[in-house]
């Protein structure tokens, strides 16, 4: 149980390639290792389950107290936690989530990777930076990433000598290891059917220039988890929406419905599989607007949705949420008919972001508590009629419109509920 952080000073540095990288190479050698994702991030937690073959949890300095934190975070093996965004970089307005706050909650070193493919010696002011911005934070170590040459490498780790910080890896820049990436994020796991053999180039490519042993040398043992704070679950028995249109749930909300015997019936919308008999039905988000067309003809599906509103609770988060509404208009103009569940239109047509976390209270629906919950897409709303299904703040604790659409046993919002609030 013991565990390291790579973060980077900025998005786009390649923690995700570097991580997914080391997971794959250390698990291909028989060292138990496992994934975690710092922040409110659906995609980057199924490559890590890809390239490991373990479960990879969210752990959201922002969204979840200590305790849930370092509940999520234990278990066996090395866990490596991939950071988001820069090192310090958080919510407004004093950076609180940041990849910092998990180093300190969980007492963890920070490895940092660097993209160094556009600078030589200029490297050491910024590594030095980092390592003295805060003394809480312990900057163990560095990994170069899209390093040009033998020669640049040379020059990069001279001028890093006189930090006394151990460079683990400098991997050579390589078009070949590129994630595309679509709106919302990396294109998902499931969608790439060349992924084992994208995660393998990476961990040869690593294999070649990292010290391991010095990497996992420079792991700490976890902090002891004192127990959790679950979210009860809305039913006993759950019927959940999977599939690469209904992909982001999070698997802490899940087990936690589990471990207070819930049971969950998962069927796919995209291949027409009627809703399975509960008397709850969870529609979470995902890319709908990408497969509108074919959902609206998959009357199976449809039909069953409106056939369960007469008698279990639907709840739909983000792209599960538009599902539920009359209509969803694609990116190039073209109307779909929905669910006709709640009185809704949404458009892709003209697109606005929309991102921040969010504290909820509910105005009616199936939570009863305070959550905390973080809010990402693009989707313009067209029309919403009808009491609404959370009272918002941002994360500054400035107050927002009001969230969602309730009417009759049918509620969603655009929101991802994280946990409860504290």
């Amino acid at each position: 149980m013991i565990g390291l952080i790579l973060a980077a000073p900025s998005s786009g540095a390649g923690k995700t390639t570097v991580t997914l990288a080391l997971l794959r190479l250390l698990s291909r050698e028989g060292i138990s290792v496992r994934g975690a994702k710092s922040g409110p991030d659906y995609i980057d937690p199924r490559f890590h389950e890809a390239a490991c073959g373990a479960p990879c949890l969210n752990l959201d300095a922002w969204a979840m107290m200590p305790d849930r934190i370092r509940a999520l975070a234990a278990g066996e093996g090395t866990l490596l936690i991939e950071g988001a965004m820069g090192l310090f970089d958080g919510a407004p307005p004093d950076g609180k989530g940041a990849v910092a706050d998990l180093a300190r909650i969980l007492d963890l070193p920070v490895i940092l990777v660097v993209d160094a493919g556009r600078m030589a010696q200029s490297v050491a002011p910024l590594v030095a930076g980092f390592a003295a911005h805060d003394p809480q934070v312990h900057l163990a170590g560095v990994i170069l990433n899209n390093v040009g040459s033998e020669r640049h490498e040379t020059m990069l780790r001279r001028a890093l000598a006189p930090l006394n910080l151990p460079v683990l890896a400098a991997l050579r820049r390589d078009p070949a290891l590129a994630m595309p990436s679509r709106h919302l994020g990396l294109v998902q796991a499931g969608e790439r059917s060349d992924l084992d053999a994208f995660l393998d180039r990476a961990a040869d490519a690593l294999a070649e220039t990292l010290d391991r042993d010095a990497l996992l040398t420079l792991a700490r043992p976890l902090p002891a988890a004192t127990g959790q704070t679950r979210l009860p679950p809305p039913a006993q028995v759950i019927a959940i929406a999977r599939d690469r249109a209904f992909a982001f749930s999070y698997p802490h909300l899940l087990a936690d419905w589990r471990a207070q015997g819930a049971e969950l019936r998962f069927f796919s919308p995209l291949a027409d599989d009627p809703v399975p008999e509960a008397d709850f039905v969870y529609l979470p988000g995902g890319y709908p607007e990408l497969h509108a067309g074919r959902l609206a003809g998959n009357h199976t599906f449809i039909k069953s949705l409106q056939s369960a509103a007469q008698h279990s609770d639907i709840y739909g988060e983000c792209g599960g949420y538009m599902i539920l509404g009359q209509g969803l208009t694609d990116a190039e103009g073209q109307r779909h008919e929905m669910a006709g569940l709640l009185p809704l239109e949404t458009s892709f047509a003209t697109r606005k972001l929309h991102l921040g976390y969010r504290r909820l209270t509910p105005l009616g629906g199936p939570f009863a508590m305070p959550l905390t919950a973080h809010e990402f897409h693009y989707a313009t709303t067209l029309k919403a009629d009808g009491p609404p299904l959370f009272a918002a703040h941002d994360a500054e604790g400035q107050a927002l419109p009001d969230m969602g659409l309730r009417l009759n046993r049918v509620s969603g919002s655009f929101a991802h509920v994280i946990d409860r609030a504290p």
